[in-house]
Protein backbone atom coordinates (compact mmCIF):
# COMPACT_ATOMS: atom_id res chain seq x y z
CA UNK A 1 0.00 0.00 0.00
CA UNK A 2 1.34 3.41 -0.96
CA UNK A 3 1.91 5.68 2.00
CA UNK A 4 -0.29 8.78 2.03
CA UNK A 5 0.52 11.38 4.73
CA UNK A 6 -2.30 12.60 6.91
CA UNK A 7 -3.52 16.11 6.22
CA UNK A 8 -5.13 16.84 9.58
CA UNK A 9 -4.58 15.77 13.16
CA UNK A 10 -8.13 14.37 13.23
CA UNK A 11 -7.15 11.70 10.72
CA UNK A 12 -4.40 10.28 12.89
CA UNK A 13 -4.93 6.77 14.19
CA UNK A 14 -4.63 6.34 17.94
CA UNK A 15 -2.25 3.43 18.59
CA UNK A 16 -2.88 3.32 22.35
CA UNK A 17 -5.72 0.78 22.22
CA UNK A 18 -4.40 -1.45 19.44
CA UNK A 19 -3.91 -5.11 20.27
CA UNK A 20 -0.75 -6.75 18.95
CA UNK A 21 -2.60 -8.28 15.98
CA UNK A 22 -4.23 -4.99 15.05
CA UNK A 23 -0.95 -3.11 15.44
CA UNK A 24 0.76 -5.58 13.10
CA UNK A 25 -2.03 -5.24 10.54
CA UNK A 26 -1.89 -1.46 10.77
CA UNK A 27 1.86 -1.35 10.20
CA UNK A 28 1.53 -3.61 7.16
CA UNK A 29 -1.18 -1.26 5.83
CA UNK A 30 1.26 1.66 5.86
CA UNK A 31 4.05 -0.37 4.26
CA UNK A 32 6.01 -1.35 7.38
CA UNK A 33 7.16 -4.68 8.81
CA UNK A 34 4.79 -6.28 11.34
CA UNK A 35 7.59 -7.03 13.85
CA UNK A 36 7.75 -3.29 14.56
CA UNK A 37 4.51 -3.75 16.48
CA UNK A 38 6.34 -5.36 19.39
CA UNK A 39 8.76 -2.46 19.63
CA UNK A 40 5.99 0.16 19.54
CA UNK A 41 3.87 -1.72 22.08
CA UNK A 42 6.78 -1.85 24.51
CA UNK A 43 7.42 1.87 24.17
CA UNK A 44 3.79 2.68 24.84
CA UNK A 45 2.91 0.17 27.55
CA UNK A 46 6.26 -0.64 29.22
CA UNK A 47 7.78 2.84 29.14
CA UNK A 48 4.72 5.10 28.93
CA UNK A 49 6.06 6.91 25.86
CA UNK A 50 3.58 8.88 23.75
CA UNK A 51 6.11 10.70 21.54
CA UNK A 52 7.37 8.79 18.50
CA UNK A 53 10.64 10.73 18.51
CA UNK A 54 11.53 9.02 21.81
CA UNK A 55 11.11 5.53 20.30
CA UNK A 56 14.80 5.35 19.55
CA UNK A 57 15.00 1.79 18.19
CA UNK A 58 12.70 2.80 15.34
CA UNK A 59 14.36 4.33 12.28
CA UNK A 60 13.91 8.07 11.71
CA UNK A 61 11.84 7.54 8.53
CA UNK A 62 9.38 5.31 10.44
CA UNK A 63 9.18 7.76 13.32
CA UNK A 64 8.46 10.59 10.88
CA UNK A 65 5.81 8.54 9.12
CA UNK A 66 4.09 7.59 12.39
CA UNK A 67 4.07 11.22 13.46
CA UNK A 68 2.17 12.02 10.26
CA UNK A 69 -0.46 9.27 10.38
CA UNK A 70 -0.71 8.15 14.00
CA UNK A 71 -0.62 9.26 17.62
CA UNK A 72 -0.57 7.86 21.15
CA UNK A 73 -3.35 9.78 22.85
CA UNK A 74 -4.62 8.82 26.31
CA UNK A 75 -7.77 10.41 27.71
CA UNK A 76 -7.36 13.41 30.00
CA UNK A 77 -7.53 13.30 33.79
CA UNK A 78 -9.70 16.18 35.01
CA UNK A 79 -9.84 15.26 38.68
CA UNK A 80 -7.93 13.02 41.09
CA UNK A 81 -9.14 12.19 44.59
CA UNK A 82 -7.18 10.34 47.25
CA UNK A 83 -8.92 8.50 50.07
CA UNK A 84 -7.62 8.32 53.60
CA UNK A 85 -7.28 4.54 53.11
CA UNK A 86 -4.93 4.92 50.10
CA UNK A 87 -7.55 4.42 47.40
CA UNK A 88 -7.17 6.78 44.45
CA UNK A 89 -9.95 7.76 42.03
CA UNK A 90 -9.65 9.57 38.72
CA UNK A 91 -12.33 11.30 36.69
CA UNK A 92 -11.28 10.84 33.08
CA UNK A 93 -12.57 13.03 30.24
CA UNK A 94 -13.65 11.12 27.14
CA UNK A 95 -15.09 13.94 25.03
CA UNK A 96 -18.47 15.58 24.64
CA UNK A 97 -18.62 16.64 28.27
CA UNK A 98 -18.50 13.02 29.44
CA UNK A 99 -16.41 11.72 32.34
CA UNK A 100 -15.79 8.15 33.45
CA UNK A 101 -14.24 7.06 36.72
CA UNK A 102 -11.36 4.72 37.47
CA UNK A 103 -10.26 3.53 40.91
CA UNK A 104 -7.01 2.02 42.20
CA UNK A 105 -7.35 0.04 45.43
CA UNK A 106 -4.04 -0.82 47.14
CA UNK A 107 -3.89 -3.81 49.48
CA UNK A 108 -0.40 -4.68 50.68
CA UNK A 109 1.64 -5.97 47.73
CA UNK A 110 -1.48 -6.04 45.58
CA UNK A 111 -3.13 -3.08 43.85
CA UNK A 112 -6.33 -3.54 41.88
CA UNK A 113 -7.44 -1.10 39.20
CA UNK A 114 -11.19 -0.93 38.59
CA UNK A 115 -11.69 0.08 34.95
CA UNK A 116 -14.79 1.43 33.15
CA UNK A 117 -15.99 0.16 29.76
CA UNK A 118 -18.89 2.50 28.91
CA UNK A 119 -19.92 6.12 29.43
CA UNK A 120 -22.62 5.36 31.98
CA UNK A 121 -24.20 1.94 31.62
CA UNK A 122 -26.62 0.52 29.11
CA UNK A 123 -28.17 -1.56 31.90
CA UNK A 124 -30.07 -0.21 34.91
CA UNK A 125 -29.38 -2.37 37.95
CA UNK A 126 -31.36 -0.92 40.83
CA UNK A 127 -28.55 -0.93 43.41
CA UNK A 128 -25.86 0.70 41.25
CA UNK A 129 -25.17 4.42 41.05
CA UNK A 130 -23.76 4.13 37.53
CA UNK A 131 -27.07 2.85 36.19
CA UNK A 132 -28.85 5.95 37.51
CA UNK A 133 -26.57 8.11 35.35
CA UNK A 134 -28.00 6.70 32.12
CA UNK A 135 -25.92 5.82 29.07
CA UNK A 136 -24.12 7.71 26.29
CA UNK A 137 -21.76 5.39 24.41
CA UNK A 138 -19.18 2.64 24.53
CA UNK A 139 -15.59 3.52 25.33
CA UNK A 140 -12.98 2.89 22.66
CA UNK A 141 -10.19 0.41 23.30
CA UNK A 142 -7.83 3.39 23.69
CA UNK A 143 -10.10 4.93 26.34
CA UNK A 144 -10.25 1.61 28.23
CA UNK A 145 -6.55 0.76 28.18
CA UNK A 146 -5.85 4.47 28.63
CA UNK A 147 -7.19 4.19 32.17
CA UNK A 148 -4.44 1.66 32.94
CA UNK A 149 -1.85 3.85 31.23
CA UNK A 150 -2.94 6.94 33.17
CA UNK A 151 -2.98 5.14 36.51
CA UNK A 152 0.60 3.97 36.08
CA UNK A 153 1.67 7.38 34.76
CA UNK A 154 0.18 9.16 37.77
CA UNK A 155 2.53 7.21 40.06
CA UNK A 156 5.52 7.72 37.73
CA UNK A 157 5.79 3.93 37.60
CA UNK A 158 6.67 3.29 33.94
CA UNK A 159 10.11 2.00 33.01
CA UNK A 160 12.66 -0.47 34.40
CA UNK A 161 13.25 -0.71 38.13
CA UNK A 162 9.89 0.81 39.05
CA UNK A 163 7.47 -0.97 41.38
CA UNK A 164 4.45 -2.40 39.61
CA UNK A 165 1.61 -0.08 40.61
CA UNK A 166 -1.18 -2.09 38.97
CA UNK A 167 -1.00 -5.80 39.79
CA UNK A 168 -4.64 -6.65 38.99
CA UNK A 169 -7.32 -5.20 36.72
CA UNK A 170 -11.04 -5.70 37.13
CA UNK A 171 -13.52 -4.65 34.45
CA UNK A 172 -15.99 -3.66 37.16
CA UNK A 173 -16.20 0.10 36.68
CA UNK A 174 -18.88 1.97 34.79
CA UNK A 175 -20.66 -0.07 32.12
CA UNK A 176 -21.37 -3.66 31.07
CA UNK A 177 -18.16 -4.94 29.45
CA UNK A 178 -19.81 -7.59 27.27
CA UNK A 179 -21.99 -4.96 25.59
CA UNK A 180 -18.76 -3.31 24.37
CA UNK A 181 -17.31 -6.62 23.27
CA UNK A 182 -14.64 -5.87 20.66
CA UNK A 183 -13.10 -2.91 22.46
CA UNK A 184 -13.03 -4.74 25.79
CA UNK A 185 -11.42 -7.81 24.21
CA UNK A 186 -8.73 -5.65 22.58
CA UNK A 187 -8.04 -3.81 25.84
CA UNK A 188 -7.89 -6.94 28.00
CA UNK A 189 -5.64 -8.65 25.47
CA UNK A 190 -3.21 -5.75 25.88
CA UNK A 191 -3.39 -6.11 29.65
CA UNK A 192 -2.31 -9.76 29.33
CA UNK A 193 0.15 -9.35 26.43
CA UNK A 194 3.83 -9.58 27.39
CA UNK A 195 4.43 -6.58 25.14
CA UNK A 196 1.58 -4.77 26.87
CA UNK A 197 1.17 -4.97 30.65
CA UNK A 198 2.07 -8.64 31.08
CA UNK A 199 -0.65 -9.43 33.63
CA UNK A 200 -1.59 -13.03 34.29
CA UNK A 201 -4.98 -14.18 33.00
CA UNK A 202 -5.85 -14.79 36.66
CA UNK A 203 -5.20 -11.11 37.41
CA UNK A 204 -7.48 -9.66 34.73
CA UNK A 205 -11.15 -10.11 35.58
CA UNK A 206 -14.19 -9.28 33.50
CA UNK A 207 -17.43 -8.81 35.41
CA UNK A 208 -20.74 -9.26 33.61
CA UNK A 209 -24.38 -8.95 34.61
CA UNK A 210 -25.18 -11.81 32.29
CA UNK A 211 -25.16 -11.12 28.53
CA UNK A 212 -25.27 -14.81 27.66
CA UNK A 213 -24.54 -14.73 23.88
CA UNK A 214 -21.51 -12.49 24.39
CA UNK A 215 -20.29 -14.66 27.26
CA UNK A 216 -20.33 -17.65 24.92
CA UNK A 217 -18.43 -15.60 22.34
CA UNK A 218 -15.90 -14.48 24.95
CA UNK A 219 -14.94 -18.07 25.69
CA UNK A 220 -13.76 -18.45 22.10
CA UNK A 221 -11.34 -15.51 22.16
CA UNK A 222 -10.22 -14.79 25.73
CA UNK A 223 -8.87 -16.34 28.92
CA UNK A 224 -9.74 -13.54 31.33
CA UNK A 225 -11.05 -14.49 34.74
CA UNK A 226 -14.81 -14.37 34.99
CA UNK A 227 -16.94 -12.63 37.59
CA UNK A 228 -20.74 -12.64 37.52
CA UNK A 229 -22.95 -9.97 39.09
CA UNK A 230 -25.64 -12.27 40.45
CA UNK A 231 -27.04 -10.46 43.55
CA UNK A 232 -30.11 -12.70 43.94
CA UNK A 233 -30.75 -16.44 44.43
CA UNK A 234 -33.91 -16.60 42.30
CA UNK A 235 -35.32 -15.10 39.11
CA UNK A 236 -38.20 -13.22 40.75
CA UNK A 237 -35.84 -11.09 42.85
CA UNK A 238 -33.11 -10.83 40.24
CA UNK A 239 -35.64 -9.53 37.70
CA UNK A 240 -36.07 -6.53 40.03
CA UNK A 241 -32.40 -5.98 40.89
CA UNK A 242 -30.76 -6.86 37.55
CA UNK A 243 -33.30 -6.28 34.75
CA UNK A 244 -31.28 -8.16 32.11
CA UNK A 245 -32.29 -11.30 34.03
CA UNK A 246 -35.69 -11.07 32.34
CA UNK A 247 -33.93 -11.87 29.06
CA UNK A 248 -31.25 -14.25 30.38
CA UNK A 249 -32.49 -15.89 33.61
CA UNK A 250 -30.23 -17.41 36.23
CA UNK A 251 -30.25 -20.99 34.87
CA UNK A 252 -29.18 -19.79 31.40
CA UNK A 253 -26.53 -17.49 32.85
CA UNK A 254 -24.95 -20.15 35.08
CA UNK A 255 -24.97 -22.65 32.19
CA UNK A 256 -23.11 -20.08 30.06
CA UNK A 257 -20.59 -19.58 32.89
CA UNK A 258 -19.97 -23.33 32.95
CA UNK A 259 -19.44 -23.36 29.17
CA UNK A 260 -16.95 -20.48 29.53
CA UNK A 261 -14.95 -22.38 32.14
CA UNK A 262 -15.05 -25.56 30.05
CA UNK A 263 -13.45 -23.69 27.13
CA UNK A 264 -10.47 -22.58 29.21
CA UNK A 265 -7.18 -24.51 28.86
CA UNK A 266 -6.78 -24.39 32.65
CA UNK A 267 -9.42 -26.78 33.95
CA UNK A 268 -9.00 -25.53 37.53
CA UNK A 269 -10.53 -22.11 36.80
CA UNK A 270 -13.56 -21.01 38.80
CA UNK A 271 -15.99 -18.14 38.39
CA UNK A 272 -16.43 -15.44 41.03
CA UNK A 273 -20.02 -14.83 42.03
CA UNK A 274 -20.57 -11.22 43.10
CA UNK A 275 -23.46 -10.74 45.50
CA UNK A 276 -24.32 -7.28 46.81
CA UNK A 277 -26.00 -7.66 50.19
CA UNK A 278 -28.92 -5.24 50.66
CA UNK A 279 -30.67 -5.00 54.02
CA UNK A 280 -34.08 -6.65 53.99
CA UNK A 281 -33.90 -7.42 50.27
CA UNK A 282 -31.50 -10.31 49.66
CA UNK A 283 -29.63 -10.88 52.93
CA UNK A 284 -31.71 -13.48 54.80
CA UNK A 285 -30.41 -16.89 55.85
CA UNK A 286 -33.08 -18.55 53.68
CA UNK A 287 -31.76 -16.64 50.68
CA UNK A 288 -28.22 -17.70 51.57
CA UNK A 289 -29.32 -21.34 51.61
CA UNK A 290 -31.15 -20.85 48.31
CA UNK A 291 -28.01 -19.31 46.78
CA UNK A 292 -25.90 -22.25 47.93
CA UNK A 293 -28.31 -24.61 46.21
CA UNK A 294 -28.50 -22.61 42.97
CA UNK A 295 -24.70 -22.57 42.59
CA UNK A 296 -24.11 -26.23 43.32
CA UNK A 297 -23.25 -27.17 39.69
CA UNK A 298 -20.88 -24.25 39.03
CA UNK A 299 -17.21 -24.23 40.13
CA UNK A 300 -17.13 -20.90 41.88
CA UNK A 301 -16.18 -18.75 44.83
CA UNK A 302 -18.46 -16.09 46.27
CA UNK A 303 -17.67 -12.44 46.98
CA UNK A 304 -20.19 -10.74 49.26
CA UNK A 305 -20.37 -6.97 48.80
CA UNK A 306 -22.19 -4.97 51.49
CA UNK A 307 -24.30 -2.34 49.76
CA UNK A 308 -22.71 1.11 49.54
CA UNK A 309 -25.33 3.91 49.76
CA UNK A 310 -25.59 6.63 47.12
CA UNK A 311 -28.10 9.40 46.22
CA UNK A 312 -31.35 8.31 44.49
CA UNK A 313 -31.33 4.96 46.30
CA UNK A 314 -33.47 3.87 49.24
CA UNK A 315 -31.53 0.66 49.84
CA UNK A 316 -29.63 0.21 53.10
CA UNK A 317 -26.43 -1.55 54.07
CA UNK A 318 -27.06 -4.72 56.13
CA UNK A 319 -25.81 -5.05 59.68
CA UNK A 320 -22.53 -6.81 60.42
CA UNK A 321 -24.43 -9.65 62.08
CA UNK A 322 -26.59 -10.14 58.98
CA UNK A 323 -23.47 -10.19 56.78
CA UNK A 324 -21.78 -12.69 59.08
CA UNK A 325 -24.83 -14.97 59.15
CA UNK A 326 -25.05 -14.97 55.35
CA UNK A 327 -21.33 -15.68 55.09
CA UNK A 328 -21.58 -18.53 57.59
CA UNK A 329 -24.34 -20.31 55.66
CA UNK A 330 -22.31 -20.25 52.44
CA UNK A 331 -19.08 -21.25 54.18
CA UNK A 332 -20.81 -24.17 55.91
CA UNK A 333 -22.12 -25.24 52.48
CA UNK A 334 -18.52 -25.57 51.31
CA UNK A 335 -18.06 -22.37 49.30
CA UNK A 336 -14.97 -20.21 49.51
CA UNK A 337 -16.68 -16.98 50.54
CA UNK A 338 -15.17 -13.55 51.13
CA UNK A 339 -16.69 -10.26 52.27
CA UNK A 340 -15.39 -7.30 50.30
CA UNK A 341 -13.97 -4.59 52.49
CA UNK A 342 -15.41 -1.20 51.66
CA UNK A 343 -12.63 1.02 50.36
CA UNK A 344 -12.68 4.63 49.23
CA UNK A 345 -16.21 5.41 50.40
CA UNK A 346 -15.07 8.87 51.56
CA UNK A 347 -14.42 9.74 47.88
CA UNK A 348 -17.40 7.76 46.50
CA UNK A 349 -15.05 5.13 45.08
CA UNK A 350 -16.62 2.06 46.68
CA UNK A 351 -18.29 -0.69 44.67
CA UNK A 352 -21.52 0.56 43.07
CA UNK A 353 -20.75 4.23 43.69
CA UNK A 354 -18.95 5.17 40.45
CA UNK A 355 -20.95 7.78 38.59
CA UNK A 356 -18.75 10.05 36.48
CA UNK A 357 -20.56 12.56 34.26
CA UNK A 358 -22.79 11.25 31.50
CA UNK A 359 -24.51 13.20 28.72
CA UNK A 360 -27.36 10.71 28.96
CA UNK A 361 -28.96 10.00 25.58
CA UNK A 362 -31.42 7.56 27.20
CA UNK A 363 -32.89 10.25 29.55
CA UNK A 364 -32.83 7.58 32.25
CA UNK A 365 -31.04 9.86 34.70
CA UNK A 366 -33.77 12.48 34.30
CA UNK A 367 -36.46 9.87 34.98
CA UNK A 368 -34.68 8.67 38.13
CA UNK A 369 -34.29 12.23 39.44
CA UNK A 370 -37.93 13.02 38.77
CA UNK A 371 -39.08 9.82 40.49
CA UNK A 372 -36.90 10.60 43.53
CA UNK A 373 -38.31 14.14 43.72
CA UNK A 374 -41.88 12.78 43.59
CA UNK A 375 -41.15 10.31 46.40
CA UNK A 376 -39.57 13.08 48.48
CA UNK A 377 -42.58 15.36 47.94
CA UNK A 378 -44.99 12.62 49.02
CA UNK A 379 -42.87 11.93 52.10
CA UNK A 380 -42.84 15.61 53.09
CA UNK A 381 -46.62 15.93 52.63
CA UNK A 382 -47.23 12.76 54.60
CA UNK A 383 -44.95 13.98 57.39
CA UNK A 384 -46.71 17.34 57.51
CA UNK A 385 -50.06 15.59 57.95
Amino acid sequence: MEFQPATTAQERVNLLGMSRKKMEAYLVSIGEKPFRAQQILKWIHHFGVDDFDQMTNLGKPLRAKLAEVAEVRPPNIVRQLDSKDGTRKWAVEVGGGNLVETVLIPDGQRATLCVSSQVGCSLDCSFCSTGKQGFMRDLTAAEIIGQVWLAIKSYDAFGPGKNRVVTNVVMMGMGEPLLNFDNVVDATSLMMDDFGYGLSKRRVTLSTSGVVPMLDKLGDVSEVSLAVSLHAPNDALRDELVPINRKYPIAELLAACRRYLDKQPDKHRVATIEYTLIAGVNDSMDQARELAQVLRELPCKINLIPFNPFPLSDYQRPSKSAINRFWQVLTDAGYVTTVRTTRGDDIDAACGQLAGQVQDRTRRAERHRRRAEEVQAVTIIGGAG
